[in-house]
C-alpha cells in the first residue's frame, strides 16, 4: 500500500478591493490572522494564513486588493501584488454574489493572463448576502471572463457552505511537497504585527472619508510586566493631520478609549492574558508619500 500524496503550496485571493478576500483567508485557516473593515485596502502586506489538513498544507497569501494607486504607499501595496501573485501557485479571482461583474472585474481576470505559471479558480464570494439566482447569474458572468479557470465555485464565508470544497480544490492544484510550516502553526505573523493590525482595525471602525487610509499604528513597547500578570502594549496610532488626530481621540479622549476597548477585546485572547493597552496618536505629516516615513512604518 502507498503512502497517500502530500500536496503544499502558496495560494493567494486576488479582486477588488472589499469583495472579501481577508474574510476568506480566515475563515480558510480557521482563525483570525488578517484584520477586516469595510473600509477599502484594509490589507497593507502579505500576509500568510496556513491551513493543515491530512493530505496537505494551504499557506493562503492575504494581499492588499488591486486599485489606482494615487500615493506611494498605493504604488507600492500593487507593486506587493504584483509580487506575491508571480510567485505563488494558485490564484483565486473572486467576486461577491451581490454585486454584477463590472470593468474592474474585467480588467483584474484579464491581467491574471500575466502569471501563466500560477493556475487560476474563479470564486463567487458573499452567497449568504444573495438570492439563488443572483449566484447564478454571477457564476455565469464570472465563467465567460477566461477559459482557463481550473474551478469555479461559489461560497460563503461567514456560513462556511461550500469552504471545504475550495480547500480540497486548491489542495489538489497544489504540488507535491512536505509541509513547509509545522503543524499547528497558524500564522508566520509575529505577536507584534498581529496586535497592530488589531489596533488599526478598532481604529478604523466608523471613520470615513480619506482618514482610513491615513491611519497607521506601531507598537514602541510590548512585553510582561514585573511581579504582575499582566503585559503591557504601548502603540502609537499615526495619521497624517493635526484634524485626524483629533477625530482618532475624540471627545476628551472619548473615541481613543473606545479603540482602545475593542482592541484589548481582542489583544487578551491572542496574548493569553490580561493586557494594560496604552494608545498615543501622532502625526507624520503626509506618511502615504513620503518614502522615508513609508520605510520607518515597515512599507
Amino acid at each position: 500500500m502507498t503512502d497517500p500524496v502530500f500536496r503544499c503550496g502558496f495560494a493567494t485571493f486576488v479582486g477588488r478591493p472589499n469583495v472579501g478576500k481577508s474574510t476568506l483567508t480566515n475563515a480558510l485557516v480557521g482563525e483570525k490572522v488578517a484584520i477586516t473593515s469595510a473600509k477599502p485596502q484594509t490589507t497593507r502586506r502579505a500576509i500568510r494564513g496556513i491551513r493543515n489538513r491530512p493530505d496537505g498544507q494551504l499557506i493562503l497569501v492575504d494581499t492588499p486588493g488591486i486599485h489606482k494607486p494615487r500615493t506611494l504607499l498605493g504604488q507600492r501595496l500593487n507593486d506587493l501584488v504584483e509580487q506575491v501573485l508571480g510567485d505563488v501557485d494558485v490564484i483565486g479571482f473572486c467576486v461577491p454574489a451581490d454585486e454584477k461583474v463590472g470593468p474592474g472585474d474585467r480588467r483584474i481576470a484579464e491581467s491574471l493572463s500575466g502569471y501563466r505559471s500560477a493556475k487560476k479558480v474563479a470564486i463567487v464570494t458573499k452567497t449568504d448576502a444573495a438570492t439563488r439566482d443572483q449566484v447564478m447569474e454571477r457564476l455565469l458572468e464570472v465563467d465567460a471572463l477566461r477559459e482557463d479557470w481550473a474551478a469555479v465555485i461559489p461560497l460563503s464565508s461567514h456560513t462556511e457552505d461550500q469552504l471545504d470544497v475550495l480547500a480540497g480544490e486548491l489542495l489538489a492544484l497544489m504540488p507535491e511537497s512536505p509541509p513547509l510550516y509545522e503543524e499547528g502553526t497558524v500564522t508566520d505573523e509575529s505577536i507584534a504585527d498581529r496586535v497592530a493590525e488589531i489596533i488599526r482595525e478598532a481604529a478604523l471602525e466608523g471613520v470615513r472619508d480619506e482618514l482610513p487610509h491615513s491611519i497607521a499604528v506601531t507598537i514602541s513597547e510590548m512585553g510582561p510586566r514585573e511581579d504582575s500578570d499582566l503585559t503591557d502594549v504601548f502603540a502609537d496610532i499615526v495619521v497624517e493631520r493635526d484634524s485626524q488626530k483629533a477625530i482618532i481621540i475624540g471627545h476628551r479622549g472619548s473615541r481613543l478609549s473606545d479603540v482602545g476597548a475593542r482592541a484589548r477585546a481582542q489583544i487578551e485572547p491572542l496574548l493569553g492574558g490580561r493586557v494594560f493597552l496604552s494608545l498615543h496618536v501622532r502625526v507624520a505629516k503626509e506618511w502615504q508619500r513620503d518614502a522615508k516615513h513609508l520605510r520607518r512604518l515597515g512599507f
